[in-house]
């Protein structure tokens, strides 16, 4: 196959792989890294996504890589200061553990390129990029701070309508596109997840909360840790035990359970 434009773009501009174009339009679209973040790289062998986050980032950002493939040092030093690298499997907890634990706390950017080994049989090929991309959304969600985002590769294919829903669950915004970079015959899909949601009550969760305003609809309205709990049938003042129904980015729903 003829080297196509994005190889000879790499090679001429230093970067490691045609991919780390992938990653710049991908950022230039959905403005995904700024800079000072904190971003964790997943497959990132040979090191081109690194290279774009690091240089997204800056001085004061932090990127870490980790590959199952042993990940080179950067030759620009002055990218190498915000980059570490690990070598593992991240379908093995311990793996995410050595990453949580690289990054000391919550992180604003979790982005994978990772692919199978090609097998030719696209079925599987299909079904093995799938895991990976379910993979790296757990441990987005392991990782991600509130209002982070997500970029993850996926072959087109089965089940992959029921990623983006779990992805689109998780965050406020996502899209699904493929950049320019990718090549023609390239079945390949990224999900851009912005606005990681976070909310100190999941579904499902009952405890005991106080009214202390009503909205505009006549709601209760509760406060949990600042997060704002809409309750029906309540007013300012009351104490009721509730049951949470739905969360959302900024708000919640729940039941008084002396109702039901």
């Amino acid at each position: 196959m003829a080297k196509d434009q994005y190889y000879n773009k790499a090679k001429q501009q230093g970067y490691r792989s045609r991919a780390a174009y992938k990653l710049k339009q991908l950022d230039d679209l959905e403005n995904v890294i700024s800079g000072r973040d904190t971003v964790v790289d997943l497959g990132a062998a040979p090191g081109g996504w690194l290279q774009v986050a690091a240089e997204r980032v800056g001085p004061q950002g932090t990127v870490i890589g980790v590959d199952l493939q042993r990940i080179m040092d950067l030759e620009d030093p002055a990218l190498t200061d915000q980059v570490e690298t690990l070598r593992g499997d991240m379908t093995e907890d311990k793996t995410r553990e050595r990453v949580v634990d690289a990054a000391g706390g919550p992180v604003d950017v979790v982005v994978s390129d990772m692919a199978p080994n090609m097998s030719g049989e696209y079925s599987l090929d299909q079904a093995r990029s799938l895991y990976l991309a379910r993979q790296a959304f757990e441990t987005a969600l392991e990782l991600l701070d509130t209002g982070g985002n997500f970029v993850v590769k996926v072959f087109e294919g089965p089940d992959v309508d029921d990623l983006r829903a779990d992805i689109e669950d998780e965050f406020q915004y996502v899209r699904a596109t493929s950049p320019k970079a990718s090549r023609d015959e390239s079945s390949e899909i990224y999900f851009i997840g912005k606005g990681r949601l976070t909310a100190p009550v999941e579904s499902g969760d009952e405890l005991e909360v106080e009214i202390v305003d009503v909205g505009s609809e006549g709601d209760g309205i509760a406060s949990v840790e600042g997060y704002r709990l809409f309750v029906p049938s309540t007013e300012t003042g009351d104490v009721v035990t509730v049951r949470v129904e739905d969360v959302k980015p900024n708000f919640g729903f729940a039941q008084p359970i002396d109702d039901e």
